[in-house]
């Protein structure tokens, strides 16, 4: 196994599993141990996102090592991921905003919404590390263009 992948994604799922143990506090009336977890969420995005970035900066990125009669599924889950976890980082940005500006009526309404995307991003970037390392041997590593189209 990679070690920069999987502690990358070790991370996405441990953001995942705060945001749950967050909502969970929240339902709970238990706010100061909500916004704890929550940030500690936020905090285990940014090292994925540190990590993510750093690698693919410094080293690239792994292109799809499968057989090919499903590299075209595969690149079409992963732009779908890629946005949605673009849509996620953006919705978790916001929402976070919106409760330390103490705007907890707007707050209550994104969250929500914030925490099932997230938690879609986490389940389809498990995916795509199983499918770049477990299942398959990865390809090259590349440029982000280059892996992502398969070019």
């Amino acid at each position: 196994m990679p070690i920069l992948p999987t502690i990358s994604t070790f991370f996405i799922v441990l953001s995942a599993v705060l945001i749950a143990i967050g909502w969970y506090l929240v339902a709970n009336n238990k706010f100061a141990a909500h916004k704890r977890t929550m940030i500690a969420a936020a905090i285990s995005a940014l090292l994925f996102f540190i990590i993510y970035m750093s690698r693919t900066i410094f080293i690239g990125n792994t292109s799809f090592g499968g057989p090919d009669n499903i590299k075209l599924y595969y690149t079409i889950f992963l732009i779908f991921h890629i946005i949605l976890a673009t849509v996620g980082a953006v919705f978790g940005i916001v929402t976070l905003t919106l409760a330390f500006k103490r705007k907890i009526r707007k707050h209550r309404k994104i969250g929500p919404v914030t925490s099932i995307i997230w938690f879609f991003t986490a389940i389809t970037g498990v995916a795509v590390y199983l499918l770049l390392y477990i299942f398959f041997e990865g390809g090259e590593t590349t440029s982000m263009i280059k892996a992502i189209l398969g070019l």
